[in-house]
């Protein structure tokens, strides 16, 4: 097959950062291409060049043989290349036909162009199995849901190349399955797809070719039948990644957190979260199992003080949590935080980080009372120290604490919310998905940090749909299902059958 993208010598460069540096290979015509790297290693700002969001600084970008200047997305849409971001670009108020035609009126006259484009995407839908209702609002659909109106937009503006950036981050294992089939049937009707993830089996289920890139550059490009997870992982990182990190033996200690008969009920009274009962103690990880929507966010957000229960208690080191005691709508948080409740939110850009904040501001947020000042004022200099240690030590890249955090990737992002609350000593640590969208390298010094806090004596709580992730963290495991825990295993009776029936709703006996 000849190549439908070629990157001949592509440089790009942000200030001092070294985003991309001499890049050079190719994508098959009618293939799957996996890219794969650490965070910050140049993949999205490679694809963000191809889709025409950035210039290179240097070098020549092909399409079927031909060098093409890519100035802006709508002349990549133009020439047929279209992406599917990790952050969804949707109006969530508007429903999917409005998403779609979004860009692509064609002038004030809707009424006509509304019904054509209305009859185009039933048919798209149908010929490649997308059930979506271009009636439905974005804002009441699931997330695997919002993913297909982003591919479907891509397909209604006639999409050759398909671009999608970390596309199963937040997808459950069904609606990975169902995205794999249609970029299946996208692959035998002859279109081209750039799959950009972290999670390496997925490479090995789906790509025909990889390409590895480290620190800007290209360090390997191998065809996936004839390389394994363990090679491509040390190609990423640049060295062999522990498949079994150390940890002290379990030996718990006094509880740290009691839930009791824990209820949570909508504004419609539907229950989110009945009969939730649990021990968490010190020195031990419990983790919750379970298909996202099921209750672990509600109970986080509860634990956590950004939402208040129906009823029930929680008693942290012996004394209820003040649910009833609240004489302000924002000051719950804090006043979690200040007895030893630390948080990393599920969702970082949303809970997590402000993104137009720098670095340092952001290590700041939520702890800023505790921070050196002098006559009263933020001792700015002594903060610039403290963070710069913190970004050396949790190896944030680039290590610039007046970079706006925005600018850094998904996984640096999320060392930057780790070190903020591991800095801060709790002596309970919620923690909701935390390599979510983050590379292998990353995700095994995540897992350095969880288990060293577990070991110093921390009780920590860990929500993940990641099976695996729960095998390797967690001392107990509960499953959830429905806004109620289903089942209870110690780690050592870790069977992925059994917790995959109590995540379906089988009750425990």
């Amino acid at each position: 097959m000849h190549a439908a993208v070629e990157f001949r010598h592509i440089s790009k460069h942000f200030g001092h950062v070294k985003a991309n540096a001499d890049v050079n290979f190719s994508i098959a015509k009618g293939s799957i291409h996996g890219l794969v790297g650490e965070n910050g290693a140049g993949k999205s700002t490679l694809m963000s060049i191809l889709y025409g969001y950035y210039r290179a600084d240097g070098g020549d970008i092909l399409l079927d043989g031909q060098v093409r200047a890519i100035r802006n997305s709508q002349e990549a849409i133009g020439l047929g290349i279209g992406m599917v971001h990790q952050h969804f670009m949707l109006v969530e108020n508007f429903t999917v036909l409005d998403n779609v035609m979004l860009g692509t009126e064609g002038g004030f006259q809707l009424a006509g162009q509304r019904a054509a484009t209305e009859a185009k995407l039933r048919e798209i839908c149908q010929r490649y199995r997308l059930d979506v209702d271009p009636l439905a609002k974005i804002e009441d659909l699931s997330v695997g849901a919002q993913q297909r109106v982003e591919i479907l937009k891509q397909i209604y503006r006639s999409a050759n190349i398909l671009i999608l950036d970390e596309p199963t981050a937040v997808l459950t294992a069904q609606e990975t399955t169902s995205l794999f089939a249609i970029l299946r049937l996208f692959k035998e009707q002859g279109k081209t797809i750039v799959l950009i993830t972290h999670k390496l089996q997925e490479i090995l289920d789906i790509t025909d070719n990889v390409t590895v890139m480290r620190g800007g550059r290209v360090v390997g490009a191998v065809a996936t039948a004839g390389t394994s997870k363990e090679a491509l992982a040390n190609m990423m990182v640049g060295r062999p990644i522990q498949s079994q990190l150390p940890r002290a033996p379990y030996r718990p200690g006094a509880t740290v957190l009691d839930v009791k008969d824990l209820q949570l009920a909508d504004a419609q009274q539907v229950k989110l979260l009945a009969d939730i009962n649990f021990q968490l103690r010190a020195g031990e990880i419990v983790a919750i199992a379970g298909v996202s929507g099921n209750g672990q966010s509600e109970l986080m957000e509860i634990l956590s003080g950004m939402r208040l229960p129906s009823s029930g208690t929680a008693s942290f080191l012996g004394k209820d949590l003040p649910f009833g005691k609240r004489s302000d709508a924002d000051g719950l948080p804090r006043v979690f935080r200040d007895l030893g409740i630390a948080h990393i939110p599920e969702d970082r850009l949303r809970d997590g980080v402000v993104k137009n904040f720098s670095v340092m501001h952001n290590t700041m947020l939520g702890y800023q009372d505790r921070l050196n000042k002098r006559w009263g004022m933020f001792d700015f200099k002594a903060i610039a120290a403290r963070c710069a240690e913190l970004l050396k030590t949790f190896d944030v890249r680039p290590a610039n604490p007046d970079l706006r955090i925005g600018l850094l990737s998904g996984g640096n992002q999320q060392k930057v919310v780790i070190a903020r609350e591991v800095l801060a000593k709790p002596t309970l640590m919620l923690v909701g998905q935390p390599t979510r969208g983050v590379d292998i390298g990353t995700i095994e010094s995540i897992h350095t940090q969880l288990l060293a806090l577990r070991d110093a004596g921390v009780a920590i709580l860990l929500v993940s749909v990641e099976l695996e992730e729960v095998r390797a963290l967690a001392d107990r495991i509960l499953v959830m299902c429905g806004g109620r825990i289903t089942g209870e295993l110690p780690i050592d009776q870790f069977d992925t059958t059994r917790i995959g029936l109590l995540m379906g709703g089988e009750h425990k006996s």
